[in-house]
């Protein structure tokens, strides 16, 4: 715990709200003297990345309109770039799992571990406030904005989103249309529907990871 807050650069009074921020669903569910997993942590820590990131980004680009400004915290708070941090971080060491999620690659899963980051965000701001949160958030997620760097575009969805919006089309709609696997390792299903009566569909390990994957789909097949 000591090496994990000293790369967090936050020391917290509350270590509790730490390890509760450490642990998965599936070792809460395998540990009846677990009371909680990460996963309301992890609900109010993508608020307060969300309320951060958007504030940043708003005193940055201050002309810039919102559809950029929406794409651009997308881009930024996404899976992908909270899995990075989560691997800089070495929480995959640290977060607590069942056992079934141990044997079956929890530790490297790139949902566990980009969930795992918006919890310790939570935890940072439940244990001292807003203002260590967001020095956190500014340190491990937001430093190359900052620093005059636009990230990579992953975010398929508003990829998808602004090319409907060029063409004249209604929103994506998004649909979770299977789940298979245990509990402790399912991969979901998603559909995305489009104008005209189109659809594409994506799998992943988590919702956010399907949906993703639907929307590059139907990028693919509207751009051929």
């Amino acid at each position: 715990m000591e090496r994990l807050e000293q790369r967090l650069g936050y020391v917290f009074q509350d270590r509790s709200l730490l390890e509760t921020a450490l642990t998965h669903s599936s070792y809460a569910n395998e540990s009846p003297q677990t009371r909680h997993s990460n996963e309301r942590l992890e609900f109010l820590g993508d608020a307060v990345l969300g309320f951060c990131a958007a504030k940043t980004i708003c005193r940055l680009y201050p002309e810039m309109p919102e559809g950029g400004l929406t794409r651009l915290r997308a881009e930024l708070v996404c899976e992908a770039s909270l899995h990075q941090v989560a691997l800089a971080l070495e929480l995959g060491r640290c977060i607590r799992l069942g056992k079934n999620e141990e044997c079956n690659g929890g530790r490297e899963r790139t949902s566990i571990l980009a969930d795992c980051v918006e919890a310790i965000i939570a935890a940072i701001y439940l244990d001292g406030g807003l203002e260590p949160a967001e020095a956190f958030i500014d340190r491990m997620i937001l430093k190359d904005i900052r620093a005059g760097h636009r990230p990579a575009r992953t975010d398929y969805k508003t990829q998808l989103q602004e090319l409907l919006q060029r063409s004249g089309g209604a929103a994506p709609q998004y649909t979770i249309v299977g789940e298979s696997g245990p509990d402790h390792d399912k991969t979901f299903t998603a559909s995305v529907a489009l104008h005209g009566g189109a659809s594409a569909q994506g799998g992943g390990k988590s919702k956010k990871e399907a949906e993703q994957a639907a929307a590059k789909a139907a990028l693919e097949m509207l751009r051929h």
